[in-house]
């Protein structure tokens, strides 16, 4: 599913011009001209992403947007890249210290401000994923708990394999060679023959396909090793 991303500015152009862009990367856009309206977006739209703040917005402006969001539990964690036509250090300080999570200058690269956006996107699921819970698909592995469940049913796994499922939910769309696995999970002073991670493997997978058998878990990147889907 692509994430969905909330725009915010009252130049018309200039919201139409990220929305295509953004849209051109497969990202879900959503937009609002006005603090108030963005807000009442937020609110209804449980499942926003990513914010782009314009900082001189009617009504609200962009910098009480931001404070009204980091204020709030539910939305407190969603990151915000705040655009404005200002380019002094002092406003760039002022944005981010009111909880914004990076800062682009008018005018802007499309390019750059979708790298930023991505690279937003990526920091903002490394910090769910350093929670104690992983989500894949219907899978939650519970780190404090040390346990794999598919629709509240129990995968029994041998340490070594839930230490590999592991690994890979963390790294979700990072390949790891079959030497990578056996480096990281069985430690650097293990001699044994690569073979062995694929016989995990197959035993993961055949867990999990007893209560999902969707195979929209691990994928096997042929001559290179396996990945989190």
């Amino acid at each position: 599913m692509s994430s969905k991303i909330l725009v915010v500015d009252d130049e018309k152009n200039i919201l139409e011009l990220i929305r295509f862009n953004l849209e051109l990367n497969q990202f879900n856009v959503v937009t609002a001209m006005d603090g108030e309206e963005a807000i009442a977006l937020i609110k209804e739209t449980a499942d926003i992403d990513l914010i782009i703040l314009d900082l001189m917005l009617p009504n609200i402006d962009g910098i009480e947007v931001c404070r009204i969001l980091k204020r709030n539990e539910k939305t407190k964690n969603i990151p915000i890249i705040m655009l404005t036509a200002k380019g002094t250090e002092t406003d760039k300080i002022f944005g981010l210290e009111t909880g914004a999570d990076d800062y682009v200058t008018k005018p802007f690269s499309v390019k750059e401000l979708t790298a930023r956006v991505k690279a937003q996107l990526r920091r903002s699921d490394k910090i769910k994923q350093d929670d104690d819970v992983i989500v894949v698909n219907k899978m939650q592995i519970n780190k404090k708990q040390h346990s794999v469940t598919i629709d509240n049913h129990t995968i029994v796994l041998t340490l070594k394999e839930y230490e590999v499922l592991k690994l890979l939910a963390e790294n979700k769309g990072k390949v790891y060679t079959r030497d990578q696995l056996l480096n990281q999970v069985w430690g650097y002073d293990y001699f044994g023959e690569t073979r062995t991670v694929d016989v995990h493997i197959r035993h993961i997978r055949k867990k999990i396909e007893e209560h999902d058998n969707s195979n929209d878990y691990i994928e096997t990147i042929r001559g290179v090793g396996y990945k989190i889907k």
